[in-house]
């Protein structure tokens, strides 16, 4: 039996990336009910003019709120919420049996409550995969640093084994919507994170609740990441607030690692690194 899906994409400027998009969606062997596009802020939003008239798709407007606001504003427009919620971004590009496979994993194994899989690196520029790695799951060093393993190496098959994380790359996220209706308090995704590390946090709330998050490597999708390689590229305040929702992360989730994220949240911001 095919469960439900409804699939979330938060967009902010996303005219380049969106059309590819919703092209591999519609070319998933298992239907989608419905896809629920929460547009926030972008600054000229006639590319989403063309959705306007599409049956499954639902389109809400609103200003920059940021990412976890936005996010729980589109699961909040579905009504009756049951089976699988795909949150995806915009630059996500998902293999075409990779909700299929989600759904069947998530069937077969009741405390699991979110599943990703291998995200492969893609460039917009030139319209083509980097043939390197985006993400196989979130890991934590030893001394508390959030990472996406894998991330800028080739594929050579070394993460080629579904097993247990720590945490999931919201970019690329299937939820069991029970997952999601059992958790209480902050909400689905923690509105005090505008941007980064809302998925870390609510992957750690989930497993608070006793569900399991997999990584599958059978799950596919190329995933244009916004971050530069060169870190001084990215804007510092992006930076910035990377750093300080660390920090947040762990004084919601209380752990000695704190005061690795306070003494790198200084760094960023008195020696912008």
């Amino acid at each position: 039996m095919n469960w439900p899906v409804s699939v979330i994409i938060v967009t902010h400027n996303s005219a380049q990336v969106l059309p590819r998009c919703l092209e591999a969606l519609d070319r998933q062997t298992m239907p989608v009910e419905r896809i629920v596009i929460v547009d926030c802020g972008s600054t000229d939003t006639t590319y989403l003019e063309s959705l306007q008239n599409k049956n499954d798709l639902v389109l809400l407007k609103t200003d920059n709120i940021g990412f976890g606001k936005a996010n729980n504003l589109g699961l909040a427009s579905i009504k009756q919420l049951s089976g699988m919620i795909l949150f995806l971004n915009p630059d996500t590009f998902v293999y075409s049996d990779s909700i299929v496979r989600a759904s069947h994993i998530l069937q077969n194994n009741d405390r699991t409550g979110a599943v990703t899989g291998k995200m492969l690196g893609f460039d917009p520029f030139l319209g083509k995969p980097t043939d390197m790695l985006d993400s196989t799951g979130i890991f934590r060093k030893w001394y508390g640093r959030w990472y996406d393993r894998g991330q800028g190496e080739s594929d050579t098959g070394r993460y080629d084994s579904a097993s247990v994380i720590l945490a999931a790359c919201g970019a690329f996220l299937f939820c069991r919507a029970e997952a999601l209706m059992s958790l209480a308090g902050r909400g689905t995704f923690d509105e005090d994170f505008f941007l980064y590390k809302e998925d870390i946090e609510l992957s750690l709330r989930l497993r608070q609740k006793g569900w399991q998050i997999i990584y599958d490597p059978a799950l596919r999708a190329y995933h244009c990441r916004g971050w530069q390689k060169d870190r001084q590229q990215v804007p510092h305040s992006l930076r910035r607030m990377a750093a300080w929702n660390e920090v947040l992360l762990y004084r919601k989730h209380p752990s000695p690692y704190i005061i690795w994220a306070v003494l790198k949240y200084l760094l960023v911001k008195y020696l912008r690194i």
